[in-house]
């Protein structure tokens, strides 16, 4: 294998920080010509990954006020329609073989947090069940993006920002792309996150290192690369 190029990777790792600080804020009134057209995914914002269980994080735990916070937000500007796309494995998940056992059907793990639990629209929200980190092999998911094609602008908010996230905003943006779709993705950087596990560590229990900043700002900026709209924040 050809070893990295020192002076190209530092080069990359500068554009980066630079690229993540100059992101842009978009307002709700520029999202969409209408809340109808509006449809806010998020992935994975369960217990099993904020709070509790073998993968929870104290990152993702972080990311919950945004995302609630937006949430309100979009409802107070007329947006109703949410989704929320949830790991819910079957007991034997083949998934296992790579993850720890997580997020079990019918655990407290696989349960929406309680912050959004507790949002008075809660009870509008729809949830899709997945047993992957893939939201678009979830055929009732795909099924409704079809029948709300009013819905233009999808925002997509959650965890892991290089796992479930990419798999999600990539599947969202590719769809359009081969049905000829006007799509627009939009992934707002303060609403999504991922785990960190350092080399260090990962080296002592033999797992694979997850530096956290790193594949955060490589996966936003390869989601741009593909056309998904990244900014930094969302704003009233």
């Amino acid at each position: 294998m050809k070893s990295m190029n020192q002076s190209e990777s530092n080069a990359y790792l500068a554009y980066l920080d630079s690229w993540m600080s100059q992101l842009p804020k978009l307002r709700v009134s520029d999202l969409a010509n209408s809340p109808a057209q509006i449809a806010l995914i998020s992935v994975d914002m369960i217990k099993g990954f904020c709070n509790t269980g073998p993968l929870a994080s104290s990152r993702i735990n972080s990311i919950i006020q945004p995302v609630v916070d937006l949430m309100e937000m979009l409802w107070k500007n007329g947006v109703d329609k949410f989704l929320l796309s949830q790991d819910t494995h079957d007991p034997q998940a083949v998934e296992f073989g790579a993850w720890p056992p997580h997020c079990i059907r019918g655990t407290e793990e696989s349960e929406t947090i309680s912050a959004i639990q507790k949002l008075s629209f809660y009870s509008e929200m729809i949830i899709f069940e997945k047993n992957s980190i893939a939201t678009g092999q979830n055929q009732e998911l795909v099924k409704w993006i079809r029948e709300h094609d009013e819905v233009k602008t999808f925002i997509v908010v959650g965890d892991c920002t290089d796992l479930c996230t990419y798999q999600l905003a990539m599947f969202l943006r590719l769809d359009a792309n081969e049905y000829q779709i006007a799509r627009r993705v939009i992934v707002p950087a303060n609403c999504v996150d991922t785990y960190d596990f350092s080399v260090k560590d990962a080296i002592n229990v033999g797992a694979v290192p997850h530096p956290a900043d790193f594949l955060h700002a490589v996966f936003l900026n390869h989601m741009t690369l593909n056309g998904i709209e990244v900014v930094d924040q969302i704003i009233d």
